[in-house]
């Protein structure tokens, strides 16, 4: 169960609900070293006060979880109270009253990563079969997190490598600076608004990210031209979606995420590039895309226009929705951005 997932969080809790079950304890929690510190820092803590113990931090060989990480032993606590190494600060945050634990190191070779502990028994009392138990599961867990750590890092560094591809564009054309964090980020609130699954939203935003990488096909003096353009030089701008589809053909891992950049100047009535397509034959991130893009080139400062407000590029979208844009993603845009005007 632990090992059949590679969300770092997932695995946390997991680990923390199989320890507590398998000792038959009124709670646990995993108790995690921060790299940069040495500190300890409680991830994960089920129970009734588990949120209020998450916030609480402790210093290198404080308590009992910290002395079980710097000695790398386990230990079986029958009295925690007359325990001299308790830390009490956990008790009185959560207003829990610990009586017994077992806490072991959680490891790979010769790093530890934290401590996995049980508390309270329901019956009888911790002892040494336990204690194997609990080190053998914890063995679990150890790789488990490491999996899951390289996982993210690598997660990490692919959304890294695109935002760096994306910036390549905005370096090229200094007027559409921040352009591609905004509609990302606008594209993410939609996508939220609208109740979007975890992997769409990661599609989504990687679509979102690369939606004009394209652009590092078109010349600079298209690209980079103060005024209107012309008809001739439209036509090279409009091909971006096509020459980004192109790019990104190559990278396989990609394949979710070309659909949504290339659809991008889709529009809803059929009138739009480079496919033509209509309603909903538009790929569902492709249209939140297409909003999201709009509205920023809308409220944004550009060589021959001015900035609209926010409401009146609202305003503009909704003369547009069925025409242009998909009328519900305007409106999920709509909402989403009152709920965001809140935390402005």
């Amino acid at each position: 169960m632990i090992n059949s997932t590679l969300d770092t969080r997932e695995v946390r809790k997991r680990a923390i609900e199989a320890a507590t079950r398998l000792m038959d304890a009124e709670a646990g929690s995993l108790i995690l070293i921060d790299s940069d510190t040495g500190e300890l820092f409680f991830e994960v803590a089920l129970g009734d006060k588990g949120d209020k113990i998450k916030e609480i931090r402790l210093k290198k060989g404080e308590g009992i979880a910290g002395w079980v990480a710097e000695n790398g032993k386990p230990v079986i606590i029958h009295d925690v109270q007359s325990d001299p190494r308790f830390f009490r600060g956990a008790d009185t945050k959560s207003e829990f009253v610990t009586r017994d634990m077992i806490c072991v190191p959680v490891k790979t070779k010769d790093k530890i990563l934290g401590v996995l502990q049980a508390i309270n028994r329901r019956s009888d009392n911790f002892n040494n079969d336990d204690l194997e138990i609990l080190s053998a599961l914890a063995n679990q867990v150890a790789v488990a997190i490491e999996n899951a750590n390289l996982y993210q890092e690598l997660k990490d560094t692919f959304y890294g490598t695109a935002q760096a591809l994306a910036e390549t564009i905005e370096k090229r054309d200094p007027y559409t600076g921040g352009h591609t964090k905004r509609v990302m980020n606008y594209s993410l609130a939609i996508g939220r608004m609208m109740g979007l699954s975890k992997t769409e939203l990661e599609n989504l935003k990687l679509s979102a990210i690369l939606h004009d990488i394209g652009k590092i096909g078109v010349r600079d003096s298209v690209l980079l031209k103060e005024g209107r353009l012309e008809p001739v030089e439209l036509e090279a701008m409009n091909m971006h979606p096509k020459y980004g589809s192109e790019i990104l053909n190559h990278v396989k891992q990609l394949k979710e995420v070309i659909p949504g950049m290339r659809g991008h100047h889709e529009k809803y009535d059929g009138s739009g590039y480079p496919d033509g397509l209509k309603n909903n034959e538009i790929p569902l991130t492709a249209r939140i895309i297409a909003v999201a893009d709009t509205f920023d080139a809308m409220t944004t400062d550009r060589p021959y226009r001015k900035a609209l407000s926010a409401e009146a590029a609202f305003e503009e979208l909704r003369r547009y929705a069925g025409k242009q844009f998909d009328p519900l993603i305007v409106e999920a845009f709509f909402k989403a951005w009152k709920e965001m005007e809140i935390f402005i």
